[in-house]
């Protein structure tokens, strides 16, 4: 920075002081001498400085390549050395003095390195554990059970399985024999608990009946247990079930009602024993099931489909042995893919004496196939239609009741024709947002739902009118079922765990 002397008036500098500036080798500054007279250094803020050290440095750098940092190492994700590419950014110097000059980074006198705060490297996240979470109890692989009941065995030796027969109702013979007339429910008869606490922790999302007598309840819920209820006698929780490690979507028994199939978040679909709770199989395909059925003419459980939320429906044969996979871990696959559905596939319903089934998706359509044929056979797709998430075979017709998500129940005919009974459709209950299950009378007369205001709603199946609506709980009921054997009770599940036995 050079200073220029003022040349004004009676200040102006000697004679001699001309002959000094003459001297081109000589140059003012404030560390010397200055002449006699006025000087008046030059102001320049910081920013004009950086400015005009830029453009010099710009200038210097004329012809020059800028150094780029290292590509790395393409098998590094996180840390030094970690894979950058083309996207590696140009490397940058350190200005640390006003004059501009590069400071090298050294250790100061304590002897502690200085770093810069835009160099530091910024530590790689630890992985996420399972701690402080509610699925650290249980795994995936290791299914446990264990017996809730007061007694085990009857005087006989016979276990929960035997149906009992000393009631006043018929739990043995044919249906055809019973002739039953069914009614509405319309007052509350029991409240399910176990040690005094509700049923489940969570929402209830399945209630299922015992095939044929229904004196044993099977219940899952949110919180990844599946849990086994008697009925008649003491009302008792029997058996808890524990494997799955998030929530449990769906369950279905088999006709004999030995086994039952779970369905859950946790993308496990697994098989187990009613009677002694152990884990008969596994299987899983990498996606998240969303239901479940066993086919209705293998009594003791042979083949099942499933489907699924990558838009497939999978057929599994549980008397296959596992292969091993890439792991080395048991795997069974799957011996049918239906593939054809847009959406994640959310109910599955047989029909026409069990040679084939419907399915419905999020895609706002319904699809009929052959079992073991993985090509539609019938396609119902309309612009006005919405996502139909639950579904129920009815008992004496050749008719599938589907729940709506616009808040009614849709009725399909499954004879000759698969095509949609417009005469039938039952409203005056909310269920968008919900998966609520659908009930039906063993005589086929009364259908029943739940609600999202929590209601339990029944309708006349002949004339769609609406016979009952009775406030079952305060939250959604979002689970039902119509006890196979008895003229007018139903059980209902909501959000918070609870389950209701009506009369």
């Amino acid at each position: 920075m050079s200073l220029i002397p003022a040349r004004n008036g009676a200040n102006a500098p000697p004679t001699r002081s001309a002959n000094l500036s003459q001297d081109t080798h000589l140059k003012t500054s404030t560390k010397g001498k200055v002449p006699t007279g006025f000087a008046q250094e030059i102001a320049i803020s910081e920013q004009s400085f950086r400015n005009l050290h830029r453009d010099v440095q710009s200038q210097q750098s004329v012809g020059k390549k800028r150094k780029r940092e290292t590509k790395g190492d393409s098998s590094v994700i996180y840390g030094t050395g970690a894979y950058k590419g083309p996207w590696a950014k140009y490397e940058e110097q350190l200005i640390d003095s006003d004059e501009g000059e590069e400071v090298e980074v050294s250790a100061d006198e304590s002897g502690e390195e200085v770093v810069y705060e835009e160099d530091a490297i910024v530590p790689v996240p630890a992985k996420g554990t399972l701690a402080g979470t509610g699925y650290a109890a249980t795994s995936a692989d290791k299914e446990t059970s264990a017996f809730e009941g007061s007694e085990q065995y009857d005087y006989q030796g016979r276990t929960y399985m035997h149906v009992p027969q000393d009631l006043d109702v018929d739990l043995t013979s044919d249906f055809e024999s019973l002739s039953l007339k069914c009614f509405s429910p319309k007052k509350l008869i029991h409240t399910f608990k176990s040690r005094g606490k509700e049923a489940h922790e969570r929402a209830l999302t399945s209630l299922r009946f015992f095939p044929g007598s229904g004196h044993l309840l099977l219940s899952a819920a949110a919180d990844g247990k599946v849990k086994l209820w008697d009925v008649y006698h003491q009302r008792e929780l029997l058996r808890s079930y524990s494997g799955h490690t998030k929530s449990v979507v769906d369950v279905d028994y088999t006709p004999d009602g030995t086994k039952f199939l779970t369905a859950s978040y946790d993308r496990q679909m697994k098989v187990w024993d009613t009677e002694t709770g152990a884990c008969l199989g596994r299987y899983s395909t990498g996606a998240t099931p969303h239901v479940v059925r066993w086919h209705p003419d293998q009594r003791s459980g042979g083949e099942f489909v499933a489907g699924m939320h990558d838009n497939k429906i999978v057929q599994f044969d549980t008397r296959l042995a596992s292969e091993p996979d890439k792991d080395g871990k048991q795997k069974s696959k799957p011996v049918q893919e239906y593939d054809h559905h847009l959406g994640p596939v959310n109910t599955i319903t047989f029909c026409d004496e069990n040679r084939r089934f419907l399915t419905t998706s999020d895609d706002k359509s319904l699809r009929a196939w052959e079992y073991g044929i993985p090509v539609p056979i019938k396609l119902i797709s309309d612009p006005g239609m919405f996502a139909m998430v639950k579904s129920a075979a009815h008992p004496t017709k050749a008719s599938v009741l589907m729940q709506s998500a616009d808040n009614t129940i849709k009725v399909y005919n499954t004879g000759e024709k698969i095509r949609a009974n417009r005469k039938k459709e039952f409203r005056g209950h909310n269920n968008a947002g919900y998966a609520i299950d659908i009930g039906v009378s063993p005589d086929g007369g009364i259908v029943v739902s739940g609600d999202s205001a929590g209601f339990l709603c029944a309708w006349d199946f002949k004339t769609c009118k609406m016979w009952h609506k009775i406030k079952a709980s305060e939250v959604a009921v979002v689970a039902t079922a119509w006890h196979p054997r008895e003229s007018s009770k139903v059980v209902t599940g909501d959000l918070n765990g609870v389950i209701k036995y009506w009369d």
